[in-house]
Order: structure tokens, then sequence, then C-alpha cells
């Protein structure tokens, strides 16, 4: 490993402080009694207490027997004033300082800390001359030595510039993305705002969060191609799920009156800036509720994680202004692409449809079914034009093979899409309960995939044989967390919400 005259002088340095006597990675607990930004927000408080913190040092200004430094913690960054007559032991005149803490200042602290470096101060908060609130150091504790210099953020007049800003380098090396770049750990931060407010809002509910399997030997519950992978034991090739689905609605068959999970599904498909092929989705499931009840909560759920995570149902997407308040409006698929395009897609045939998708510009059309084909013309010509968010509603029949059929309108079903910022955000139903006409619809899916469909659902027999048992009248959703966090914190792209994104292997 070559290693460049930095990481050569810092190994110097570590070698320095072991032959001190100082374990440059102690395994001691340091205990922590104050945060950077709770002692500034609360500073009457902690002015003139005494006070342990730690973090990274990521800053230093030697000025003679005095220095400042800034020191970053888990919460923020603060000042700490740094005094040889401190932290440093006194030294009989004529004499060497032999011992560390003789040594403390003038070898430890300016010669053998780097930026990067992690360290635990003890000492009182103040305030100095300049009213900047600090923290006045009366010992030193090196906690943890920085092998590798990290890529420092300048600014000039509010404005970074030297930064570590080439996103492959951010999302391969997200540790030092969230040392050095602000706003990324809050976004993070959001991110976990938004579940736990999810779960809150669920569990007041009285709905119960599950876990279902991920390896699974049926790939069912989606549209969607699989990843394969092969279980020696028993011999049978297995499939990362594509969704929880139809093992939520098995518990729903058992009994409970509400289930969500929010997990990882995997889907081998292409990767672009709204699509990771592992991302997390919510699904929740309700025995005796539809999906116009499930509508309203779905809203109501919305508005509720927007005050939590911005204080406000407004956000601000790009050049958009988003408002997550409910209610939201309701336009049926058929309807909007109507009122986009002209087209009365209701009274056409297949063979007229897919004659106008090829005038949209579809591509590869003779493998889709009718419902396909609408589902292309409408992403096509619509998706990107809903920008508030709006239940799309009431799909045909052949795009939702797991979806009870409407009750008053003969072809379609009770299905909605959520689409906000021009992208979909969940997909609900009232869930199809008929075990007949779920096979049957089953069957459907397989001629599709005789026609070259590779995404067409397969029979999956026990879920069949759930359904057989009996399931209640039940409404489920799905969420897509990934999409739902790049809204919530406002993000142009799927990898700036996966703390590792999937990427290329490295050159």
């Amino acid at each position: 490993m070559e290693l460049s005259e930095q990481e050569l002088v810092r190994r110097q340095s570590l070698q320095a402080m072991r032959d001190l006597g100082i374990d440059p990675y102690p395994a001691a607990e340091y205990v922590v009694t104050g945060y950077s930004t709770d002692i500034k927000a609360d500073f009457e408080n902690w002015d003139g207490k005494p006070v342990r913190i730690a973090g990274r040092l990521m800053s230093k200004r030697i000025m003679g027997k005095a220095s400042f430094i800034e020191l970053q913690d888990s919460k923020g960054r603060i000042q700490v004033y740094v005094s040889r007559d401190d932290i440093q032991a006194p030294v009989a005149e004529g004499e060497q300082p032999t011992t560390i803490e003789q040594q403390m200042y003038n070898v430890v602290f300016k010669k053998l800390l780097d930026i990067g470096d992690f360290i635990g101060i003890e000492g009182f908060v103040f305030r100095t001359q300049m009213g900047e609130i600090s923290v006045h150091a009366k010992k030193l504790t090196v906690l943890a030595k920085s092998l590798k210099p990290l890529p420092i953020v300048k600014y000039k007049d509010g404005v970074a510039y030297d930064g570590f800003n080439d996103p492959e380098q951010r999302y391969r090396q997200r540790y030092v993305d969230l040392v050095v770049n602000e706003g990324v750990k809050d976004t993070f931060l959001k991110r976990a705002t938004i579940l736990r407010t999810m779960r809150q809002v669920f569990d007041e509910a009285g709905y119960t969060e599950v876990e279902t399997p991920i390896l699974q030997q049926i790939a069912g519950g989606a549209s969607a191609r699989p990843f394969i992978t092969h279980h020696n034991t028993l011999d049978v090739d297995m499939y990362l799920r594509i969704a929880t689905e139809l093992y939520l609605k098995r518990l729903i068959v058992g009994g409970f009156e509400g289930v969500y999970e929010i997990g990882r599904n995997f889907r081998n498909e292409g990767m672009d800036r709204s699509h990771n092929p592992e991302f997390t989705c919510m699904e929740l499931y309700v025995q005796y509720k539809d999906y116009n009840w499930m509508m309203t909560f779905t809203e109501q759920l919305l508005e509720k994680i927007a005050i939590a995570v911005n204080g406000t149902t407004k956000v601000q997407i790009g050049d958009h202004e988003v408002d997550f308040k409910a209610p939201y409006r309701r336009l049926p698929i058929l309807d909007a692409i109507k009122e986009k395009t002209g087209l009365d897609l209701a009274s056409m045939d297949e063979d007229a449809i897919r004659l106008e998708a090829k005038k949209l510009g579809v591509e590869d059309t003779e493998h889709m079914g009718r419902g396909k084909l609408i589902d292309e013309i409408f992403g096509e010509t619509c998706e990107g034009a809903f920008i508030q968010p709006t239940f799309i509603t009431d799909y045909p029949v052949e795009m939702s093979p797991l979806t009870k059929m409407h009750r008053s309108k003969p072809g379609l079903t009770e299905r909605f899409e959520l689409m906000v910022n021009g992208k979909e955000l969940a997909n609900a139903y009232s869930e199809l309960n008929d075990p007949i006409d779920q096979y049957n619809r089953f069957v459907e899916q397989m001629k599709l995939a005789d026609k070259g469909d590779d995404e067409a659902m397969v029979i999956d027999q026990d879920f069949m044989r759930a359904l057989e048992y009996g399931m209640p009248p039940t409404s489920g959703i799905g969420i897509g967390i990934d999409r739902l966090a790049i809204l919530m914190t406002g993000q142009p792209t799927i990898q700036e919400v996966l703390l590792f994104p999937t990427m290329k292997p490295e050159a």
C-alpha cells in the first residue's frame, strides 16, 4: 500500500504518541456531559459550568501559549480554547519536559494532533471577548488517531470551495461526506424522523409491525424482475423479495387487524436518479377497509410526516413548492389521460390503444396487454405533470392483478397511485379476496409472460390456498420510503437519501 506524505507523517505521529506512553486508541469509556448545539442553545444555563465534550478536531489555530480549535461532535461544532498553562504541567526552569503531562501542549497538542483526530476535552463553558460561545479546556484526552487526512471544505463569504463534491466519491465514501459536508447528516436525521413518525401513527392506530421473508421461493406481490440466488442445503433457486404483499396478506387471513412492514425490497432493474436495485418500502394492510378509506388515511399520514420533518406541510422541491396538507385531488387514470392528451382510451380496444401508444413514442408495444399499454401512455404523457399530491385512481383490471374489481365501473379496479412532484410515491388497493377471481387473474398474468412480459406475476399456490381459507375485506398500501425521503428533504436524487447507494465496482 503506497502512502501519501501526509499519511506517513500521521503514522510517525502515531508512533511518537505510543513512545510517550499515550494509547492513541484507548478502550476506556469517555463520559460526555454536553454537546455543541445544546451548549450554544442554552448558554445561560451552561455559562461557567464544567463540561466534558468529545469529537473530531476540525481546525487548529496555534498562537504561542494559547490556541483555538474547532471540535465537531455528533450534533455540530464548538470552539475550544486551549492554554499551555492549563493542560501542560509546569516544568522547572532549565529542565526539559519528560512526562506526558509536561509535554501535553508543546509536543502532543501542537505537533502530534492532526485534523480529524478524535479528542476529549474537559473544562468549562464561557464566552470569548469576541462573543463566541466556547469551552475552556482544562484537560485533553486523545481518543482516536486519524491516519488519513480529511478533505477539509473551506469557506469564503459563506461559499464553500475546495470541497468534497464529486458525487461518486461522496456516495462511495459516505463516512467522509458526513464529516465534511454540511447538511448531509441532517438529510438522514430527517429520514429517521419520517420512519419514526410513520411507526408512531401505525402503532397508535393499533397496527402491528411484522417481519416477512426476504428469501422467497416465488417472487410475488409486484410486477418486477427479481434477483435470483441459490440455497445450497435445499438445492433450490430462491429470489430476493420484490414486495412484501403476499406474506402480509397471509397474516390478515390469520386474524391480524392491521399489519405493516418497513424493509428492503430488491428489483433487478435499472439504476438512475430515482431508482436503486435495493430500496426501502413500507406496506400496510388493514382489514375491513377499502381504497377510499386508505386515501384519507394516507393524506393524513403524509401531512403529519411533513410537519414532523419540516415543521410545515410545505416543502420546496427544486423549483416547486409541494404542499402535503390534506385533502388531495382524486382523479381516475383514464380521465387523467384524457385531460392531458384528449384521448378517450375507455372506448378503445387493445389494438387501437397500441396504435396510439406508438404514435406517442412508446416502444416495444407488441408484448404489452391493454393495461400495460395504458400504464405506459400515462407514464409518457401524464405522470410528470402531477406536482401537487394527486391520487390517480380506478386502474384497468389488466394493470392490477391483486386488486378488487370496481364496485360500479366495469373493467376497472379499486386502486390508486399517489403522484407527487411527477413521480409515483404510493400504490394501494381494495385488496382482491375472491380466490377464484384471483386465480383467473394469475392465469391472465401467465399469458402476458408467454407474450414476453418478463415482469408478469406467477401463481403463488400457497397464497391461493391462504385466500381459500378466507380473507376479510382489506385495503393495502405500499409507500416508497426512499422517494418519500427525497420529497420531504427536497433532495434531487435517490442517491442523496441512501447512506450507501449501489455503485459500480471501483476500477
